[in-house]
């Protein structure tokens, strides 16, 4: 009887900690838009289910991320955005635990469209690593307290272009992976968790690129796929180690997605690549010339990859052969990308403020709720414990079923 009660407690706790699986970095825990579990993700985005609303102090792109029962966000304020702000959440009721502010050391101009605090800030659980397009990146525990700083633009005086940087680093394993990449001093580099030290960092195409690190898997390996207008290249995280590269060109705005050790880049439309475990060329499993995406990153989930392009039509393909199953058209323009879970819906709002909620179980796609929040909505967003997360310039929503 004991083995059999360890076993449901195990079992239990499994599932919960699918249930409850916090949204570290940009785009979700694999970089691809899904998250596991959230089965009770409100369908319908109204008034009804805006669990809380709260003020920010200044202009942002990033996604929240969320930690267990705390929600962080950056952001830029002031004329030209020189004070950086982080700020925490109360998950439960919005209000605010803590807020650290900042001075920018690097270059703050950017595009009017972005912003200095367009980078999402990733977690390994127990601290917070924030990257500005000023290029500062910060470290601060989940209590607020400053753990290291580096302004790398002081190591790095050129590397910054005139648009504004927007790349989101992330963690995997004990190191921190940032893409700076510019038409100048463009490189990449892995960060010491522990203190901010390089671990390694390598040259990148002198071109501004916008898109983030992504994990994958390569055999048995963790990887991270680095993307430019050159293509992909995969290195280990802990050295910067070259696994293997894709020549053929990528986009430099949305990111690449993996689903374990198959990589959907944004490449001549969409192109499924599996890597080689003998070190040889990628095997490219398909390529599809219509499933081109805009802005927003390709969504993986339920066997299936998501686009969404200029136009603003969702296409939902086939992941192993990258056929097209159905079409969409939403209410765009949209800067982010979609995201979604185990309840079989997709969120995404556009850049007028326009949350929609589409139900990917029908056979057209068909749009079940949507809700118009007032405000400018440029980034994507986030989920964890049955939420949905959302923030503009002025505010960060919290979206949930009422208990």
């Amino acid at each position: 009887m004991r083995f059999i009660a360890t076993i449901l407690g195990l079992c239990l706790l499994l599932s919960a900690s699918t249930a409850h699986a916090d949204w570290r970095q940009f785009r979700g825990p694999e970089g691809n838009g899904y998250v596991e579990g959230n089965e009770n993700l409100p369908i319908e985005l109204s008034q009804e289910t805006m669990a809380w609303k709260v003020a920010l102090p200044g202009r942002g792109l990033g996604s929240p991320i969320i930690v267990g029962d705390r929600v962080f966000v950056t952001a830029a304020s002031g004329p030209e955005q020189k004070q950086l702000h982080v700020l925490c959440f109360d998950n439960a009721d919005g209000s605010l635990l803590w807020q650290r502010n900042f001075w920018a050391t690097g270059r703050t101009m950017c595009h009017n469209k972005t912003c200095v605090a367009a980078p999402t800030p990733a977690s390994d659980g127990q601290h917070l690593y924030a990257l500005w397009s000023s290029n500062d990146l910060i470290c601060l525990d989940l209590e607020g307290n400053l753990i290291w700083t580096r302004g790398l633009t002081l190591d790095y005086p050129n590397a910054s272009n005139s648009l504004g940087m927007a790349s989101s680093p992330i963690v995997v394993g004990d190191t921190l992976v940032a893409q700076i990449e510019n038409d100048s001093e463009s490189f990449a580099a892995g960060f010491d968790l522990a203190t901010g030290a390089n671990k390694w960092k390598i040259d990148r195409p002198k071109a501004a690129n916008w898109t983030s690190p992504v994990p994958m898997k390569s055999g048995e390996q963790l990887v991270v796929a680095l993307q430019s207008s050159e293509g992909i290249l995969g290195v280990l995280p802990a050295t910067g180690s070259e696994i293997f590269e894709f020549d053929k060109g990528a986009a430099t705005i949305p990111s690449s997605a993996a689903d374990g050790d198959t990589l959907f880049i944004p490449s001549n439309g969409l192109t499924a690549i599996k890597p080689s475990e003998n070190g040889e060329k990628p095997t490219e499993l398909w390529n599809e010339s219509a499933q081109r995406p805009g802005t927003s990153s390709p969504l993986i989930t339920d066997d299936r990859v998501y686009t969404l392009n200029s136009a603003g039509v969702l296409s939902a393909a086939d992941l192993n052969s990258g056929e097209r199953l159905w079409r969409a058209r939403l209410k765009g323009p949209f800067a982010g990308s979609p995201v979604a879970s185990d309840n079989h819906h997709l969120y995404i709002f556009n850049e007028q403020g326009v949350g929609q909620c589409v139900d990917l179980s029908d056979p057209e796609g068909k749009i079940v709720s949507e809700i118009e929040l007032g405000e400018t909505i440029l980034g994507t967003p986030s989920l964890s414990d049955n939420a949905l997360y959302i923030r503009s310039d002025g505010h960060l929503w919290k979206f949930a079923q009422k208990k």
